[in-house]
């Protein structure tokens, strides 16, 4: 077949996943919510709530794409795009299975992590850009908050990295289908993961990027309909990353103890989105629960509790590591 009708049909596939991902999240984060704080629209609108889904989809498809007088245009335009465009080329090295990945390099982990560095230069071209004094303030406390946890959040994906031998995530998953213990000795580097996905994902207690309190809507105060919509369907894609990042690195990807690969066959894929949307479950529960931080409080968490944590982590890991290769080879 032609490359490049493999590769536009690759493409299309990505798409559509990241599309029904989005209403899959919106819909369980107004279920979630709506359970736990009591609020009886998702729960009760519609059967089984889907009406509140439909509402909001319909919402921003229909209202009028709006943008300030004063804004810079062109980089207002293209700003939701920088935000999109990366979130959409990681879900190309996700491993759903060991057959069904759309690209698997060598550095799969390494491209992932880059593309996710991407988005914060285009919700700070946002707020920046929207010359509202809201979206920018919104926009400096993403940025700000991404670099201080990208740091811990890169550091703590080493140990299952140094365990493989390989940042292929494909690799580090068959790794681990060989030990049921492989999660022990990354255990602290797994809660240091979810705290730095909590925050990358701008999820209470760490959503800065809007405290409705403050800032309304935060860097997208200022944007409308879809623009707005693409913004959200960015970070609803990143939460389903983060969760598919969190599994295969740590939780054994699309494997399961005792069950080898052949066995599970087609059912490698719901057994890796069932394990991803169980953490994408904590998440949210952990949005419904915790009251958000304040901005001092949670950038010294960041910088003076996370970041020093993960590093002398990775030191007591690495030398462990150095300790049992050298009884090996004695032995």
């Amino acid at each position: 077949m032609n490359p490049w009708l493999v590769a536009l049909l690759r493409a299309l596939l990505i798409l559509l996943v990241m599309l029904l991902n989005g209403a899959m999240a919106i819909y369980m984060l107004r279920k979630v919510l709506g359970h736990a704080h009591l609020r009886l629209g998702p729960t009760e609108l519609g059967p089984a709530g889907l009406a509140q889904l439909l509402a909001d989809i319909v919402k921003l498809l229909v209202k009028e794409d709006r943008h300030p007088n004063r804004s810079d245009r062109w980089l207002y335009i293209i700003a939701p795009f920088i935000v999109f465009v990366p979130s959409f080329m990681t879900f190309a090295f996700i491993p759903f299975s060991n057959k069904l990945v759309a690209a698997n390099p060598d550095l799969s982990l390494l491209m992932m992590l880059a593309f996710m560095s991407i988005p914060p230069l285009g919700i700070f071209a946002a707020g920046w850009a929207s010359r509202s004094k809201f979206a920018t303030i919104g926009a400096v406390r993403a940025v700000g908050g991404m670099i201080t946890y990208e740091i811990p959040l890169l550091l703590s994906a080493l140990p299952p990295v140094m365990l493989a031998g390989s940042m292929n995530l494909q690799a580090i998953v068959v790794s681990q289908s060989t030990s049921i213990w492989y999660v022990l000795p990354c255990l602290p580097s797994f809660i240091m993961f979810l705290i730095c996905a909590q925050m990358e994902t701008s999820q209470t207690p760490f959503d800065m990027t809007e405290a409705d309190q403050e800032l309304v809507a935060g860097f997208a105060t200022e944007y409308s309909a879809m623009r707005f919509g693409f913004m959200y369907l960015a970070e609803f894609a990143e939460n389903f990353v983060m969760a598919a990042l969190a599994v295969t690195l740590f939780l054994g990807g699309w494997t399961l103890p005792g069950i080898s690969a052949a066995a599970l066959g087609p059912f490698a894929v719901l057994v890796f989105v069932a394990k991803c949307y169980i953490l994408i479950f904590l998440f949210m529960m952990i949005r419904g629960t915790y009251s958000r931080y304040r901005v001092d409080h949670y950038m010294e968490v960041g910088w003076k509790r996370l970041l020093p944590i993960s590093v002398v982590w990775i030191m007591v890991f690495a030398a462990a590591l150095r300790v049992i290769a050298m009884l090996k080879g004695g032995a």
